[in-house]
């Protein structure tokens, strides 16, 4: 795996790995951005789906040109809005995740309850970050620990690495009840 010379970024590739994509999964990716993960998610489906959405209506129409073969296949979906502002209907998901999204070490007050609406039963959420540094890492990671618990979710693994000067860092969720 390279940093980012043109090809996929180390911490996009670690967390689709991670993801553990199954060809019938309906996963909901927050923040597509450029659509670099849809790709590679979209490779692994058959009868599954990604939803993807970002605020950016920039990043979401390259994300369309990036994935136009997965999106008339059916596999993709993107659609502009906020995380917040998010159709709670659009569920139910299997997996909901985010790369480097911020608001969940900040404050998630207003998404993480959207993320419990649109997850299925037994449904998972996963964050992944790139920090700068490994002291970054463990701030992110007690700081989304305590949001997730706050607010309704448990936290059944966390994954950490170093690749090259990568401090990278995964947390699978579930909403309780």
């Amino acid at each position: 795996m390279t940093k980012e010379s043109g090809a996929i970024p180390t911490r996009i590739v670690w967390s689709v790995e991670r993801l553990g994509v199954e060809p019938a999964d309906r996963l909901l990716e927050i923040g597509c951005g450029r659509g670099v993960a849809a790709s590679l998610i979209c490779a692994k489906l058959k009868t599954g789906h990604l939803t993807a959405v970002d605020r950016s209506m920039a990043a979401i129409e390259t994300a369309r040109e990036r994935n136009a073969e997965h999106g008339m296949a059916g596999k993709v979906s993107f659609v502009e809005t906020a995380l917040a502002e998010l159709d709670r209907n659009a569920g139910p998901f299997d997996k909901a995740f985010a790369i480097n999204v911020n608001l969940f070490w900040i404050d998630p007050r207003r998404e993480l309850p959207v993320v419990c609406d649109v997850l299925g039963p037994g449904g998972q959420l996963l964050l992944f970050y790139e920090p700068p540094s490994i002291a970054q890492r463990s701030k992110a990671r007690e700081l989304c620990y305590a949001n997730l618990e706050r607010h309704g979710f448990s936290v059944d693994a966390i994954f950490e690495d170093d690749i090259g000067a990568s401090p990278l860092l995964g947390i699978v969720a579930r909403p309780i009840g």
